[in-house]
């Protein structure tokens, strides 16, 4: 993680950064699509985490998501 990271809750430098994804709602929902991904930047020190919506660039996650669940 860049230096300009501070916890929010006990002011660590320290984040590490992950991707989720998840489904949405109605048809999404219904068949598992994980059509929503988000950055998880967490801190090292206190396991503090906070979630930053992406913009999709590709459907091909979403058809690979859909074909193996």
């Amino acid at each position: 993680m860049k230096n300009s990271y501070s916890c929010a809750k006990c002011g660590s430098k320290k984040a590490s950064v992950d991707v989720i994804r998840t489904t949405g709602s109605g048809f999404t929902r219904f068949f598992n699509i994980q059509n929503r991904k988000f950055k998880a930047v967490s801190c090292e020190r206190c396991g503090y985490t906070e979630f930053y919506k992406t913009i999709n660039t590709s459907g091909a996650g979403d058809v690979l998501d859909f074909l193996t669940n």
